[in-house]
């Protein structure tokens, strides 16, 4: 490409760049702003979610088969409600979820979505005239003769004539009815042993068409009428399904956290653009214009494939904005290493990029791998958050292989930009920043390995004596955030769950004047059981509003954990399969034994400082594992490089020789994405801190194990492997 082509695709992605963000903030025209066009999760809008279980034994396609038709069957019914995009998918192999936005009443909604016996029409009676299969439509009108709403229906061919001779049999006066209440010319509507309306049969309908009226003034209102005929038209489910996790959410709480977090970015973004100019210098400014362009295209790719925006998945987001930096930092470092290697400044960056370019992909792929794993694996939740990870390393390494590249060799060729100050190298050769002294890793490995060990050791004792600090998603129970407007005491609190039965509750304040409550118990309440719990509370303390309202089934929590294992082992395998190819077996067992350390050092963690471990938990801990490995990638392709050139070298001297080089690149990708989750922990709401913690800690001790236990690990397999017992064992030319 030519220097001036270079300034023209330079200059146009500087217009777009600036073009997108104005719409992404404001909107133009019939465009409209991002924040209007993205579809927002019910923990930011709010809403109901339930998940439910079908009570089945089925197996393979068989079950496949049932949990779609059920599927089919709840999404009829809730398209019904007139809400606004609700949400019905089959999470695992046989549970359901339905999510509500905008639906404040969680009882009613459960009610209505899991009625599960068959739809039928019986006389007076009981006998049969027709069910739910010979129902081709339900909806509403208006009533004429009352006013208000009436709800019209059609049938089936086949259900035309059974309905036809049910209501000349209802006009006959032959029909006595069960109940005395109820007059022999009625046509009962029954779902789930509940009749759901018993209108009386004025004349026989031989059309298939009818029309249920209210005798009342006023006739039925437009929600009594939607409501009745969706349940018509929806029918019966297939299968029975028992509710076993749910939830209610205020707009109030997903909001403020929303917020915080686009704030809590917005302050890490800065701070990353001000860290690569000051370490990189001109090229620092070309990844800061690199790394806009990559915020702006991730967000629009959402809102193309129409992805909803949960609180983890920003976190994904700000997650993949540190990692984002991580390419361009292995790109910068290696043309630095290129001009004080001695070459000019233009022939630095094209030796640079081009050796950049296999370890940025080798180390994104194995953080994509770990990516797919969860979110096959994950809950809705961890699938919002997997999900924007994947779309954000995938576009990362656009910016930073093609838009970067571009800035950085149109800088290297100008006259005024193409030295080695703006290239962040002195005039003598020496780096700006960089580590001098040289370190010994293999010298003190046997420290690190004893000091991992009785880390590792204290966590798996205390996690086996005293157990993990599970949360109720895990172990199952109720959790309840309340909002009652003035300062509320603990006691009373107290009082009223013991009257309710519950013992084991942990009552916490989420606010400074103490008037907001959130109450965590291992008993699982369902959502009629929490109103109950709810409407006791208010009546014994005061008047409250529900921010948030949540069960999680036992079962849930053992899938949880069940999930956590198995999607470790798998990303693993898949990473181990991946690394043998690139690299070679010995790589493949040190960057796994790696994985194994950084999930024990972060579960230690867990179990010695008491942390609750809850489902954002797995997320982090599967990104730990695709992260840590991403930072071992990058320093086994320069041993592996190294292995090549340095040829009269022993193993200890590449391997020292290979960590040296890659340490501070690897302290800069650590520090860059630890910036961007500090400012998230600190500001945003306990959701997104869930997922950040983990993450933290994660990215600490993979940047260690990395150095201090990875690279270590493959020398000593080299060693056991070439026959030499003694630490000046030749090194083989890796394949």
């Amino acid at each position: 490409m030519s220097y001036n082509m270079r300034k023209v695709i330079a200059a146009l992605i500087v217009v777009i760049t600036i073009a997108a963000w104005i719409i992404t903030i404001f909107g133009i025209g019939e465009v409209n702003s991002i924040k209007d066009l993205l579809k927002l999760g019910l923990d930011i809008k709010g809403g109901v979610y339930v998940v439910m279980e079908a009570e089945t034994d089925k197996t393979g396609e068989e079950l496949s088969s049932l949990m779609e038709q059920t599927q089919a069957v709840i999404e009829n019914r809730v398209n019904q409600m007139g809400l606004s995009e609700p949400v019905v998918t089959i999470e695992g192999d046989k549970r359901i979820r339905v999510e509500l936005p905008g639906v404040d009443n969680a009882e009613e909604a459960i009610e209505s979505i899991g009625r599960t016996a068959q739809l039928q029409f019986l006389l007076a009676d009981g006998t049969i005239v027709c069910d739910g299969a010979d129902i081709a439509d339900a909806g509403v009108t208006q009533d004429s003769e009352h006013g208000g709403y009436a709800i019209s229906l059609e049938f089936t061919s086949d259900g035309a004539k059974k309905f036809e001779e049910g209501t000349r049999r209802a006009m006959s006066g032959e029909i006595t009815s069960m109940d005395p209440s109820m007059p022999g010319n009625v046509i009962m509507i029954v779902l789930d042993d509940e009749v759901i309306s018993a209108p009386q049969v004025s004349s026989v309908i031989p059309n298939g068409e009818a029309v249920i009226t209210s005798s009342r003034v006023g006739g039925f209102d437009q929600n009594e009428a939607m409501q009745t005929a969706a349940l018509i038209r929806g029918g019966a489910l297939p299968v029975g399904l028992t509710e076993v996790n749910s939830g209610t959410q205020t707009a109030k709480i997903g909001e403020s956290a929303f917020e915080q977090s686009i704030v809590a970015g917005a302050i890490g973004l800065a701070l990353i653009f001000i860290i690569m100019i000051i370490f990189y210098g001109i090229m620092g400014i070309a990844a800061d214009v690199s790394l806009l362009l990559y915020v702006v295209i991730d967000l629009w790719i959402m809102v193309a494939m129409g992805s909803v925006l949960t609180l983890p998945g920003i976190a994904g987001i700000i997650l993949s904005i540190g990692m984002a930096v991580d390419a361009n930092v292995i790109i910068f470092s290696r043309i630095k290493e290129e001009i004080i290697s001695g070459k000019s400044v233009r022939a630095a960056v094209e030796s640079g990029s081009k050796r950049a370019i296999g370890t940025v992909l080798d180390s994104q792929i194995t953080t994509i791998i770990a990516a797919i794993v969860l979110y096959q694996i994950g809950t809705s939740t961890v699938r919002g958050f997997a999900l924007t990870l994947m779309i954000g390393i995938v576009t990362s390494i656009f910016t930073a292989v093609f838009v970067t590249q571009i800035y950085v060799k149109l800088l290297a060729g100008s006259r005024k930009f193409g030295a080695n100050k703006y290239f962040g190298v002195r005039e003598d050769g020496t780096a700006k920043f960089s580590i001098k002294k040289e370190f010994d890793f293999i010298k003190y490995k046997k420290f690190y390995y004893l000091l991992a060990a009785v880390i590792i050791v204290a966590g798996l004792v205390v996690s086996a004596v005293s157990g993990m600090n599970y949360g109720i998603d895990f172990t199952g129970g109720t959790m309840i955030q309340l909002d009652f407007g003035e300062k509320v005491e603990e006691d009373a609190v107290y009082d009223v769950l013991k009257d309710y039965g519950i013992d084991d509750a942990e009552v916490i304040f989420a606010s400074e004047n103490n008037s907001e409550v959130i109450i965590r118990s291992m008993q699982a309440l369902d959502n009629v059981e929490r109103g109950e719990l709810i409407e006791k509370l208010e009546s014994e303390i005061s008047a409250a509003e529900v921010l948030s309202s949540e069960l999680f089934g036992p079962s849930v929590g053992k899938e949880l954990r069940v999930n956590a294992v198995k999607a470790v082992i798998i990303a693993a395998a898949c990473m181990l399969v991946y690394i043998i190819f690139r690299f070679e077996w010995k790589f493949g067992v040190a960057s796994i034994v790696g994985v194994a350390h950084d999930v024990l050092m972060v579960i230690a963690f867990y179990a010695i400082f008491r942390v609750t471990v809850n489902n954002p938990f797995i997320a982090g801990i599967l990104t730990v594992v695709g992260y840590s490995i991403n930072d071992t990638i990058v320093v086994f392709d320069r041993i592996r490089e190294n292995l090549g050139m340095m040829k009269k070298s022993d193993i200890d001297g590449v391997v020292n020789k290979s960590v040296n080089q890659t340490l501070m690149r690897s302290l800069m990708t650590s520090v860059t994405t630890l910036i961007v989750m500090i400012p998230l922990y600190i500001m945003a709401g306990s959701a997104i801190r869930e997922f950040a913690l983990p993450l933290m800690i994660g990215i600490i001790v993979g940047c260690i194990s990395s150095v201090m236990l990875c690279s270590p690990l493959y020398r000593d397999l080299c060693v056991l492997t070439s026959g030499k017992k003694y630490r000046g064992a030749k090194a083989k030319t890796a394949k």
